[in-house]
Order: C-alpha cells, then sequence, then structure tokens
C-alpha cells in the first residue's frame, strides 16, 4: 500500500491483532463466574501505572467517577489516557497527577462551563503531554477497529486537516480509485471504565439512554470494569436482553455504587451537581485550591460513600433526582466570579 502521508502523533493504544487476540484467549474467561468486588479491589487489581485507559459515557453524562477518584486515592501515576469525549473525569486525573499523557479530542474544558483551568496549567507546565489529536469520530473508529480485529479503519475525515497533522493516522493510495484515504489505527485500551444503572453479578451490563462508543470500547478493551447504580438478578437482565450492552465474558470486575457517577448525570436518575462541579472549577484554577478539593473530597475519604456524604449526603442526593425542579430553578455557580 503507497503511504502518502504521516501524521505526526505518537500512536498509543495499538497492538498487532492477532497478538492482542492471544492475548485476550490467555487472559479472559468466559465462565459465568461472579465478578462482584469493590472499587478498591478492582482498581488496585486491574489498573496499573503506565496503562492506557478510557472511560465510557459521554462529557458529563454517565461517567465512572467512583473509579476515577479511586484511581486518584491510590495514587496511580504516569497513565494515558483516551481524551475522546472526556470531560471531568480526565480533568481530575489531570489535576491529581494521574494521566500524564492524552491523545485528544476533546478534552480540556467543561463543555458550557467554560475551559479546565487544572487540564490547561499541567499542559502548559509539561505535566501532561499531548501526544496526538484526532476527531471524536476517528477515536470512534479506533475502538471499532479494535473490536473487529483489524489494524486500522479507513476514512476520508482529517484529509487535508491540522487534526490529521497532530494525529497517528496515516494517508494511503485507495487501491480501487486512486484517491487518498486516511487510515485509522485500532486502538486497545488496557482498562476501560463504565458506569451503568444496573448491571448482574457477572458483568452484563445495561444501559438506558444514548450509548455512545460504549458497545466498541468495551470490546476493543483488555480488561473492563463495570460500577453500577444497582447489582440486579439476572432474571431480570435475562428479560430484557436487547438493553444488554456490555455482555459478561467482556468484564472483569462488577460494583455496585449507587449515584457512582455523581456530580456527572445518570440518565433517568439523577441530574447534573451544578454546585459541585462549579466547586471543582473555582478551586482548581490555582495549584493550592486543587490539592485542596483532593484532601477534602478524595484523601480524606476512605471509598465512595464517604465522599457522597462529603458532598451533601442524602440530602443532597436526593435533590438531585428532582430532576424537572431542579432544572427550573438551578442557578449557574460556574458562572460566578
Amino acid at each position: 500500500m503507497e503511504i502518502l502521508a504521516e501524521g505526526q502523533g505518537e500512536l498509543i493504544g495499538w497492538h498487532d491483532p492477532d497478538e492482542n487476540r492471544q492475548w485476550i484467549l490467555e487472559h479472559k474467561s468466559r465462565e459465568l463466574r461472579d465478578k462482584r468486588m469493590t472499587v478498591r479491589e478492582a482498581v488496585e487489581q486491574f489498573v496499573h501505572d503506565g496503562d492506557y485507559i478510557a472511560t465510557g459515557g459521554f462529557g458529563h453524562v454517565r461517567v465512572p467517577m467512583a473509579l476515577i477518584y479511586e484511581i486518584v486515592r491510590q495514587g496511580k501515576r504516569d497513565l494515558a489516557m483516551a481524551g475522546k469525549t472526556a470531560v471531568h473525569d480526565i480533568d481530575i486525573l489531570i489535576g491529581a497527577g494521574c494521566v500524564t499523557r492524552v491523545e485528544v479530542a476533546y478534552a480540556f474544558g467543561h463543555e458550557l462551563r467554560g475551559l479546565s483551568p487544572a487540564g490547561r496549567r499541567a499542559v502548559e507546565s509539561g505535566q501532561c503531554r499531548v501526544v496526538a489529536e484526532i476527531s471524536n469520530g476517528g477515536y470512534q473508529w479506533r475502538f471499532l477497529a479494535g473490536m473487529m480485529g483489524i489494524p486500522f479503519i479507513p476514512s476520508r475525515n482529517m484529509l487535508g486537516t491540522d487534526t490529521f497533522a497532530r494525529s497517528a493516522c496515516k494517508i494511503a493510495r485507495d487501491p480501487w480509485s486512486g484517491k487518498p484515504i486516511c487510515l485509522i489505527p485500532a486502538a486497545y485500551p488496557d482498562v476501560a471504565m463504565f458506569h451503568v444503572p444496573r448491571c448482574d453479578r457477572y458483568g452484563n451490563a445495561q444501559i438506558d439512554g444514548i450509548i455512545v462508543e460504549d458497545f466498541e470500547l468495551a470490546r476493543a478493551a483488555r480488561r473492563v470494569l463495570v460500577t453500577a447504580e444497582e447489582i440486579v438478578d439476572e432474571e431480570l437482565v435475562r428479560a430484557e436482553p436487547w438493553r444488554t450492552v456490555i455482555p459478561f465474558y467482556l468484564v472483569d470486575a462488577v460494583c455496585e455504587v449507587p449515584y457512582g457517577a455523581h456530580p456527572t448525570q445518570m440518565p433517568y436518575l439523577y441530574f447534573f451537581d451544578e454546585e459541585h462541579i462549579g466547586r471543582w472549577l473555582r478551586l482548581s484554577r490555582t495549584p493550592e485550591g486543587t490539592g485542596e478539593y483532593f484532601r477534602e473530597f478524595v484523601f480524606e475519604t476512605r471509598d465512595f460513600s464517604e465522599y457522597l456524604e462529603r458532598v451533601g449526603g442524602v440530602r443532597k442526593l436526593t435533590s438531585l433526582r428532582r430532576i424537572e425542579r431542579l432544572q427550573e430553578s438551578m442557578q449557574a455557580p460556574w458562572l460566578e466570579g
């Protein structure tokens, strides 16, 4: 195949598809077994320094925050992260010094809430390196190629753009039309983490609402950690099999964590905690404030349940469930100051 151009980004998370298939055969079992454990146990066992990680959800929606805070609590280091649609999760991990390399589609911002002070400071100071850039669609196709067990996905996206120039993609001559085509390399994260509304003890995880790229990501990743609002009987899962986006044989750990997406939104269950997101954005404007946030909400709490008590407990969490009332009366603390 004639290569016409190459992006200058660093290729992270790529494996020879045959080598990856062999790894899966040697390390993953299709045994129907109980995979329940604590969040602490899941992070201790499956997240290692230097790993390339990715998270499910989208922006501030259905993000596995219990796992994110536990990674900070355990002091994992030198992680590379897929900055596909990552927002609050990647900001927390960069701010804590856990993530030092990112491939960016969208990161360093909190959507309508503004840019990320912690992420911007980390990149400008060299604490975190942007090793490559890619489009949001390009990242989904990286996972699609990984899921399919092929080395790349051909696309016409990114041709002639600065995004391509900073990516790890290549441009080749299409052998049929003779025209240039962009080759987007597969991605195989070491660990992918998801938060879902319900899951059985074996790892059959169901998702309500938008799925984004979770279907592909779960099948491309080597290890899959799932936190769930509720662990349910497998018969309930079998009754509605079409809701099971992530089947058991992909999953390595199942953790029951009510409100496990806080402070992000869980579709049909609870809304964003704008007050808490705003507090992070204000405190993270300085290194001292960032350290204060982590002391109060991570290092002085033993687990996610203590974190939830620290952010306001039952009263706060119940108020987030009154979505319509909250939307009508919500103030925007992130606009203050």
